[in-house]
């Protein structure tokens, strides 16, 4: 095919020149140029090569406002893990979810003991994994619920990985443990029973 399209191209050029009545030192060049072509292509060309189908570029993932709240909200703002977030954050934004990963990998190594840092290593795996909660992902939301058996945050957030991926199901048992979690006069009671009644609504 690609000797067949090289001789169309020829064919083309040759019939607009005719078409033009361009000069006849300019047929000289083209004929020039079309030969330094095919003669690059004889010695470079590949046609045998199988087809290889083209990556997409990087989708960029930058955290919303309203997820980084959240995060905020159950796990505080100032920890030592900030640091590690806002490189993830960046890295997530130019879409390199491996390079977010292994920072936070990075964070867990520092602070083995960081609930925070396991529960956003577990997004980040699972944004990695084009959206599935995979096992290593699932590993890390559960390692950041037996380090804070009592924050409604992981259970929430491990949800929220559940229904990113259409996993509807399995996110509400976690959203009924998280809600019993929350104390009843907490300010963020409301956005876990919003999202609780959103989701029997999809469900339903």
């Amino acid at each position: 095919m690609g000797w067949a399209m090289l001789a169309l191209i020829a064919l083309t050029t040759a019939a607009l020149l005719v078409v033009l009545r361009l000069p006849r030192m300019l047929w000289s060049l083209t004929g020039a140029a079309l030969m330094l072509g095919a003669a690059g292509y004889a010695w470079q060309g590949q046609p045998d090569l199988p087809a290889q189908p083209v990556a997409a570029d990087a989708v960029k993932l930058p955290p919303s406002d309203a997820y980084k709240n959240l995060r905020d909200t159950f796990f505080g703002r100032f920890g030592g893990e900030s640091m590690y977030f806002g490189i993830s954050d960046v890295a997530l934004s130019s879409g390199d979810t491996d390079f977010a990963a292994r920072a936070l990998t990075g964070g867990v190594d520092y602070a083995p003991n960081n609930a925070a840092m396991w529960n956003e290593l577990g997004n980040v795996i699972a944004l990695h994994d084009r959206g599935v909660v995979s096992p290593a992902s699932l590993l890390a939301y559960r390692r950041a619920m037996q380090l804070a058996p009592q924050n409604p945050g992981p259970p929430l957030f491990l949800g929220l990985a559940y229904i990113r991926a259409g996993e509807y199901a399995k996110a509400r048992p976690l959203w009924l443990h998280a809600l019993a979690l929350t104390p009843k006069n907490a300010s963020y009671r409301d956005q876990i029973t919003r999202r609780l009644a959103l989701l029997d609504m999809l469900l339903a």
